[in-house]
């Protein structure tokens, strides 16, 4: 029976015979004052309780659905009945009952008996306004989970999104592999790394910024086609849009270029968008975006022009700096002096054109300077094979038909280490380990990254990847 706090007992197991969800479906057309003599055991957590004369009432939810509990005292006894009404929101229990539907509707396990299995020694928020601060629903996301369906949706949705990504890969033989999350160097991405020592090695290691060099070692191992849907870590600043720990999908396939991959993801985007939300008219704000259609592929110069009426293409082809520059200015586009021509250029696309492309569109071609493990452009000169899909204004994949020439990937090295020794702490880093691989030969590929926070944020209408990330990196609480 039911123990008191002060007295606090542990159960080592409670054998469950069914799942609220389960009761839920079972009995869905039981009517009302019907009794169905079946027995049952459910366990789960009180949500509320309440008495009426000699009966009380409770809610019980387990992992998927509640039900409820109805205790008599002509079943329980007055003592028993007592000790239920006594139980506290929060409590875990397990109860023993038939399973009936109340006069008034509601489908019960009528209790013979219950224990506790784990009583909630501190005060459960209010009921029904649930956890509403946003400091402690991310600090405390238990709490979060237990009260408010939005976090229960968006922990839902990944799980039918990695599902997604995973089926529709696997259909065309994508092989799901595993890479280094400690890496000897931070390579792989354009961005600022979380640095650790290994004692025994005596030796600095990095949390990955990306898997990308580790998978075109695959590419040049013979596999054709791999993907890894990881964990990537950047040391870098928090907003909506950024956290420093995050999920990315990254896939590569042998002997296609960017123009195949942006076929490839505009069918996974879709694939995740059905599996999560069931349809490709998504609704964000006040707008609906169409996933269905195909996606629009326009040039970076494209973007800007649209978004401010100036084409750039032949300042970019001129090298004229000075009219980027002045154009930047008169758009309020920060620069810093010592930015090449390519940074400039992914400044004045960033702060002018990527938050007004609201429909699906991939932006193909960004400055080499900015894309370094990107194959040269065929058409545009100084830019690469490198695209990015937007969607509501959020970069959400880069696709790029992959460098695979050692020598030039050596000079691209080279461009970025002098960056790095001209101040900036998220250029590329050389790995000449990755450079020897490329001797060997890697066929020509196509690969992208893809933001499943990002994605997932955008399709469930949520504001900030901290909706969707269940433990997200947060400041250390004032004490």
């Amino acid at each position: 029976m039911s123990n008191d706090h002060d007295e606090p007992n542990y159960p080592y197991r409670f054998e469950r015979t069914v799942t609220a969800g389960d009761l839920q479906e079972r009995y869905a057309d039981l009517k009302a004052g019907d009794e169905t003599g079946a027995e049952v055991r459910v366990a789960g957590r009180l949500m509320s309780i309440r008495r009426q004369g000699k009966a009380a009432f409770a809610d019980l939810r387990d992992s998927g659905a509640s039900i409820q509990l109805f205790g008599q005292q002509n079943v329980l006894g007055e003592q028993t009945l007592d000790r239920f009404e006594r139980l506290h929101v929060g409590d875990i229990i397990g109860a023993t009952g038939e399973v009936i539907r109340t006069r008034r509707g509601e489908l019960s396990v009528r209790v013979a008996d219950f224990t506790v299995l784990a009583p909630c020694l501190r005060p459960m928020p209010e009921k029904w306004h649930g956890v509403t601060d946003v400091e402690v629903r991310y600090r405390q996301r238990y709490l979060d989970l237990l009260l408010n369906e939005a976090p229960r949706s968006a922990l839902a949705g990944r799980a039918r999104a990695n599902a997604a990504i995973r089926r529709h890969l696997e259909e065309r033989r994508f092989i799901e592999v595993e890479t280094p999350i400690l890496q000897p160097i931070a390579s792989g991405a354009v961005a600022r790394p979380f640095a650790t020592h290994h004692n025994a090695l005596d030796i600095e290691l990095f949390l990955r910024v990306a898997p990308e060099l580790f998978l075109k070692r695959l590419l040049i191992g013979g596999l054709d086609r791999v993907y890894e849907l990881n964990r990537s870590f950047r040391n870098e600043g928090i907003s909506p849009r950024h956290n420093p720990e995050f999920t990315m999908l990254e896939a590569y396939e042998a002997y296609v270029d960017f123009n195949d991959t942006m076929d490839l993801v505009e069918t996974l985007t879709r694939a995740i968008a059905m599996e999560v939300v069931g349809k490709l008219q998504i609704e964000h704000g006040e707008e609906t975006l169409d996933l269905e259609g195909p996606f629009r592929r326009i040039t970076l110069f494209e973007a800007v022009q649209e978004a401010t009426g100036e084409d750039l293409l032949e300042a970019w082809t001129d090298g004229d700096v000075e009219r980027l520059r002045g154009f930047a200015r008169a758009n309020d586009v920060r620069l810093e002096d010592r930015w090449d021509v390519g940074k400039v250029m992914l400044e004045i696309f960033e702060g002018t054109a990527e938050k007004t492309l609201r429909q699906p569109t991939f932006v193909a071609g960004f400055p080499k300077e900015v894309s370094p493990l990107a194959k040269d452009h065929r058409s545009i000169p100084g830019f690469t094979e490198h695209a990015d899909l937007t969607i509501a204004g959020v970069e959400l994949a880069p696709i790029y038909s992959e460098l695979n020439d050692p020598e030039e990937q050596r000079r691209r090295f080279e461009q970025q280490a002098a960056v790095a020794s001209a101040g900036d702490d998220e250029a590329a880093v050389p790995d000449a380990d990755f450079l020897e691989a490329l001797a060997y030969g890697m066929p020509p590929a196509g690969g992208f990254g893809f933001g499943v926070d990002r994605f997932l944020a955008i399709l469930l209408g949520l504001p900030s990847l901290r909706e969707v990330i269940l433990f997200p990196t947060l400041r250390p609480e004032a004490r």
